[in-house]
């Protein structure tokens, strides 16, 4: 496969680049008199080429799940897990329906350019049916989409009978990521223990951690800083992953000075769900009502890497969505008070090489000669464009093969 004309981030002119063998083996500059004419030639027309967007956080076994066995009338996060947990109770968690619903929630996230996600799969269950479903869509959909499937222990480690049993036999049947929610454990000590228990599971299977961590409208929900103290104690920075962060946005200037360092020390990644945060918290705070989001550009501005995420997909946790990142990083950039140069003009990369870092993507990750033909070519031609129309995904190729293609918008005026 040949793609022609394609516009490059920080490059000036157009490029040609040409795929074999899963990988981009040349990128070179276009030549407009030697145009190689066939069915594997793809004329970007100059519009923008950028490595296939990254999920890094989003709950697949939820997804396409709202209003049974009720809606979310309070509109929160404990309604939402309370319903879940009914859901389970009451036997409606099938693995066919599952299944089902998932796909079409991958589906929907390739449409709009996802090419690589992570999904949290709940084991707090004794039978582990969504973490086996989801194992088997990570096989079913490789071909066109890499799925990272993250063993999350959805009503607690240490508060569910026998919790650490079921994380163990979730790794050990092949999850790729351990994951947790300590802020929701019976106690502080209780939250710690879990912490040491996950680092010590990813360690034993040389995997990544990516934790709920802090999604509390709480000040006093400081379990950030003990991940990324375990992160730098047992030298696992770079994959380490902290989501959500939500009591960050509270916690008060002195501790904030205390803990950024910290986080830049440990190199832990964090992934930022904003749409979905800004619908569940500050609901009992009154007016002036809080954002409930991490502080997205304090953290962007020291160096650490901020993914921006759709979490849910149409669940009780949030009644809408449908996978498109850029709707994700819009909001992000919105609530950061991030519209300015500095990060509108680089705002793909909270959707692509951020994450990619976050999920170990980063040695074959992007667009350049070696790489895994993994790429897009959206109708725009640049991030700031990106950003300000929200444009189709012309093309999109995961390991050098097609996955869908079509034509740009066409108005015809009248007038």
């Amino acid at each position: 496969m040949r793609v022609i004309n394609a516009r490059l981030r920080d490059h000036i002119g157009l490029c040609d680049i040409v795929v074999a063998n899963e990988k981009i083996s040349s990128i070179k500059e276009h030549d407009s008199e030697t145009v190689p004419v066939g069915d594997e030639i793809y004329d970007a027309k100059g519009y923008l080429t950028v490595p296939q967007f990254c999920e890094n956080h989003i709950h697949l076994d939820y997804a396409n799940t709202a209003g049974v066995p009720r809606d979310n009338q309070s509109g929160t996060l404990f309604e939402a897990i309370e319903i879940w947990r009914d859901r389970k109770e009451a036997g409606l968690t099938r693995p066919e329906e599952i299944k089902h619903n998932a796909l079409l929630a991958v589906r929907s996230c390739v449409e709009h350019g996802v090419g690589f996600i992570r999904s949290h799969a709940d084991v707090t269950d004794p039978d582990l049916i969504a973490l086996k479903v989801l194992l088997e869509l990570r096989d079913e959909v490789k071909e066109w989409c890499e799925i990272q499937v993250v063993a999350f222990p959805q009503n607690g480690i240490i508060a569910f009978p026998h919790g650490k049993e079921l994380m163990e036999k979730a790794m050990s049947m092949g999850a790729d990521v351990v994951g947790g929610i300590p802020h929701l454990e019976p106690t502080y000590e209780d939250g710690v223990e879990s912490l040491k228990f996950i680092f010590d599971l990813a360690q034993k299977h040389n995997a990544m951690v990516d934790v709920h961590c802090d999604e509390i409208d709480d000040p006093e929900s400081r379990f950030v800083d003990i991940m990324a103290a375990e992160t730098t104690k047992r030298g696992m920075q770079g994959r380490v992953t902290v989501s959500h962060a939500v009591a960050m946005g509270y916690y008060p200037p002195g501790y904030l000075a205390r803990l950024l360092p910290k986080l830049v020390e440990s190199e832990v990644g964090f992934a930022v769900a904003p749409r979905e945060n800004l619908q569940l918290q500050g609901r009992d705070f009154g007016a002036p009502t809080p954002r409930g989001v991490a502080p997205i550009r304090m953290l962007a501005d020291r160096g650490i890497s901020v993914a921006f995420s759709q979490d849910s997909i149409c669940d009780p946790w949030y009644p809408i969505g449908d996978g498109n990142p850029m709707l994700n990083m819009d909001s992000g950039l919105h609530v950061g008070h991030m519209l300015t140069a500095q990060y509108i003009d680089r705002c793909l990369d909270f959707i692509s090489y951020n994450p990619a870092a976050n999920m170990g993507l980063q040695d074959r990750y992007g667009l350049d000669e070696g790489k895994s033909a993994s790429f897009l070519i959206l109708g725009a031609t640049t991030d700031r464009e990106a950003l300000r129309i929200q444009p189709r995904v012309l093309l999109s190729v995961h390991k050098g093969k097609e996955v869908f293609r079509q034509a740009a918008p066409v108005i015809e005026w009248k007038t």
